[in-house]
């Protein structure tokens, strides 16, 4: 649970400040592409920093061990560190070439989803496998 949650603020973190920089400092540095990549990272990075605080939040709340929510847990923050890390590197120092791994991390972001998905469809009702109250 403590990995989730302090991975989301870390990933949070990250993602407003490269947000910030990208609209407020960078744009005279950088060209249109790169702060483009900057703020796509920060969106999807944010938004999946998100998701990886409810896995955290999900997993105090489940009965024993979610194979599901690890794999969520994993799927967003390996898909997060590929696909905003990456942008963001590219963003900076602009490495096209950078630009293979984008999908690698996208993907890492999908089967996120999915597992998050595979959870929601095992709680049989909304009740089975968390704690009442």
């Amino acid at each position: 649970m403590r990995l989730w949650i302090t991975a989301a603020a870390v990933n949070g973190f990250l993602a407003v400040a490269m947000g910030a920089m990208a609209a407020h400092s960078l744009q005279d540095i950088l060209p249109a592409e790169a702060l483009d990549w900057i703020e796509t990272g920060a969106r999807l990075g944010l938004a999946h920093g998100l998701a990886l605080l409810g896995v955290g939040l999900l997993m105090g709340r489940a009965v024993g061990p979610s194979r599901a929510l690890a794999i969520a847990g994993w799927g967003f923050l390996v898909g997060t560190v590929l696909f905003s890390g990456t942008l963001y590197v590219m963003g900076l120092m602009g490495w096209r070439a950078l630009g293979a791994v984008v999908p690698l991390g996208g993907a890492g972001l999908l089967i996120g989803w999915g597992a998050l998905f595979a959870y929601g469809l095992g709680l049989r009702g909304g009740s089975a496998g968390t704690r009442s109250g």
